[in-house]
């Protein structure tokens, strides 16, 4: 049998090989890979939490040789990547025919960005109270020529695996902030920011060229990033959250609720808001725990004076309970469907100026 693992994160791929005669003994040849691999480690005044997403596969089952036996353990790897209850995955041939369409998939992105299939397309966010608009969150979608419309789901994760989420990180902010210059009314903009784009550039300056390229006032721009950006190299990432605060762009926390997810982030990061994850309004009518979570982020809002917006409303009944639970903001399908821009024009929502 051949494991192979990759501790998240960090990027490093390793194979263990075991023999085993039976089903027992690979559970328990598993199980200790991740008491290993998931046993907490302490780090000066911190504790961190590693993981693994561990992909298996059995000669002679799933290979007739060596190289195939490795090669199918890495591909029940990565389905395990996508797997949120980190379990370990076994080999199944269809995870082949699933992988060349990745790549395949992965080849298109990257002409993708070239033919300019790419395009923008924004959702409202409204306040609860008043229901005025306060603002859009801009939303990247892949028009792609055989397969139709493609969900970011779908590709930004292949374009975070190469150089890619690089290059359409900087495309959407600079064309988001060229289209809403041209807004006569002044609303917010939110664009998001990937985790590869906060490690691997000089993220401050990248913003700060666009905004003076564009002429988009920065307190116009906000920037939503997760938890698990930051948390990696938390000194790193204080000194350029700061860089962006000083220019006058916002930042919000997106996702709160999972992941991490800890008041230390709220104490020590300069947010100026919070955006409830959208899977805790999942069902159709508001739960008690949903209740629960929302009561506990507002206060934690209130406590630390950052404005708490949540994501994904799709009932009435989602809204109503926000509403009397006093969250300031919220978007959602049920307040407004992303969409082009031409067609937010058309509407009314927004009018243009020529030219700035």
């Amino acid at each position: 049998m051949a494991a192979s693992s990759l501790p998240e994160p960090g990027g490093d791929e390793f194979q263990a090989l075991c023999r085993v005669i039976s089903g027992e003994q690979i559970k328990s040849f598993l199980h200790r890979l991740e008491e290993v691999l998931f046993k907490p480690i302490r780090f000066e005044d911190s504790e961190v939490l590693p993981g693994a997403s561990l992909g298996v596969a059995i000669w002679p089952d799933h290979a007739s040789d060596k190289e195939a036996l490795i090669n199918n353990a890495d591909l029940a790897m990565y389905r395990a990547k996508a797997d949120p209850g980190r379990h370990p995955c076994f080999y199944e041939p269809s995870m082949d025919e699933k992988v060349r369409t990745r790549r395949k998939l992965a080849v298109d992105l990257r002409q993708a960005v070239k033919a300019g299939q790419l395009a923008v397309c924004y959702q409202v966010q409204r306040v609860i109270a008043t229901g005025e608009i306060r603002g859009y969150e801009a939303l990247v979608r892949w028009n792609h020529p055989t397969r139709g419309t493609i969900m970011p789901d779908d590709f930004i994760p292949l374009a975070e695996e190469s150089d890619l989420i690089l290059q359409i990180g900087e495309w959407v902010l600079r064309t988001v902030c060229s289209e809403a210059v041209l807004w006569r009314q002044p609303y917010k903009v939110a664009v998001n920011l990937s985790g590869m784009q906060f490690v691997h550039t000089d993220i401050a300056h990248v913003v700060s060229t666009v905004l003076k390229e564009t002429g988009l006032p920065p307190e116009r721009l906000e920037l939503e990033l997760t938890e698990s950006t930051i948390i990696a190299d938390q000194v790193r990432a204080l000194q350029v959250l700061r860089q962006i605060k000083d220019m006058g762009v916002s930042l919000a926390l997106d996702d709160f609720g999972t992941g991490y997810s800890s008041l230390d982030t709220l104490r020590r990061f300069p947010f100026d808001r919070i955006k409830i994850d959208r899977s805790f309004f999942g069902a159709s009518r508001a739960s008690h725990q949903t209740q629960a979570v929302v009561h506990a982020v507002l206060a934690l809002g209130k406590a630390f004076e950052i404005p708490v917006m949540a994501e994904g409303i799709e009932t009435k009944d989602q809204l109503t309970m926000l509403n009397a639970a006093g969250c300031d903001e919220a978007q959602g399908f049920l307040l407004g469907r992303p969409a082009p821009l031409a067609d937010i024009v058309k509407n009314g929502q927004i009018t243009m100026n020529c030219a700035h």
